[in-house]
């Protein structure tokens, strides 16, 4: 593949030499469960966001669930209340929801933007509403207006938008991860949470680690899910550096929306404020019925491509309870999208390469 749409090697590659000095200051400090490592990238983080908490886990999933669990623990959810949601999106934050106990309602998303759509989100409303979970698809900020942030728990999902203007703001708690494929990626599983909420902080402190705040004392029947001081440390190196990371991104996704120019793809809509968007993936349409013929297309010319994603959690085997309702928006943008290739290892040329080879697909 002379274009392949990922390549975390030569992603992490300019990252190596401090990566490896990180891994031996770890393991060098005999401190291989929370310490220092944790605790800076903590407040690193908060500082970055502009968070009052952060508090590390285990991987993204495990961050949206230690929110949950906080709220219910703290009596501020209880199980059977309704959180909603979008489909088109990764499994994991209806995973959270189901596994604490909550129902998702799932809100048709904004064809121009992917994200949740906030105007359909009123009507969705019901006595038993008590939260709303926006997903920062593909690195672009989920606005909803603040009305809805007075009325209901809003817990952002941040897993593809580190750095977007607002991104880790725009709820009362935001979950990251940290998956390798990510803007900010660790070299393994890691996610985090950040609130300005001092007591949903402290619960999920003490959840992430069995319920116990003190050593055989626990306070609730907690989970294992600490963020390991490896990759604290890996993701120490890599957060400075994630603002150039994004600027990068935005750079390449600025050529493919001036250099695509075919009809028969639907390029995804441009941020008024480029800030906005951080371009996790940069995501095409493909109308028609056409798009495995496209994706064939361009990995025939040498050109890796994506899927993100192909089935709404609706339709999922495991939400089967759900495959009765009706999201045709959803349903189509699964159908249709396509992801190309936008991470560091891809080249500046290598992206208009790309762009003009999109444009003699016929």
């Amino acid at each position: 593949m002379k274009y392949p749409f990922l390549d975390l090697r030569a992603d992490n590659e300019p990252y190596l030499d401090a990566l490896e000095a990180a891994a031996v200051r770890v393991v060098r400090s005999g401190r291989y469960i929370g310490g220092e490592e944790v605790s800076s990238f903590e407040a690193e983080l908060a500082a970055y966001v502009g968070a009052d908490h952060c508090v590390g886990v285990s991987n993204g999933l495990d961050a949206i669930r230690l929110i949950f669990r906080a709220y219910i623990e703290l009596g501020r959810l209880r199980e059977g209340d309704e959180v909603i949601t979008s489909s088109n999106n990764y499994i994991a934050g209806v995973l959270a929801v189901t596994d604490c106990g909550l129902r998702p309602v799932f809100v048709e998303p904004d064809p121009a933007t992917f994200n949740l759509d906030p105007a359909r989100i009123e009507a969705a409303v019901t006595e038993r509403t008590r939260a709303i979970m926006p997903v920062d698809l593909y690195g672009r900020t989920s606005l909803l207006p603040e009305e809805f942030k007075q009325r209901f728990i809003v817990v952002e999902d941040v897993a593809q938008a580190i750095g977007a203007r607002g991104a880790g703001q725009t709820g009362h708690a935001a979950a990251f991860s940290f998956y390798p494929t990510k803007n900010l990626g660790a070299i393994g599983d890691a996610g985090a949470v950040t609130t300005n909420d001092a007591e949903i902080a402290e619960a999920i402190r003490v959840l992430r680690n069995y319920g116990s705040l003190k050593q055989y004392d626990n306070i609730y029947q907690g989970l294992n899910c600490r963020l390991d001081p490896i990759q604290a440390a890996f993701l120490r190196v890599k957060l400075p550096l994630t603002d150039a990371e994004n600027a990068l991104r935005r750079k390449k996704a600025a050529i493919y929306d001036r250099e695509i120019c075919n009809q028969r793809v639907i390029k995804p809509q441009m941020p008024a404020e480029q800030t906005e968007h951080v371009w996790h993936q940069y995501v095409l349409r493909i109308p028609e019925g056409r798009r495995d013929e496209f994706r064939a297309f361009m990995s025939a010319n040498g050109v890796g491509t994506g899927i993100h994603y192909p089935t709404p959690v609706h339709r999922q085997p495991c939400y089967s309870e759900f495959s009765s309702i009706e999201l045709p928006i959803a349903d189509r943008l699964c159908d249709e999208v396509v992801s190309l290739p936008i991470s560091r290892a891809t080249s500046i040329e290598a992206v208009s390469e790309i762009s003009r080879i999109i444009n003699q697909f016929s």
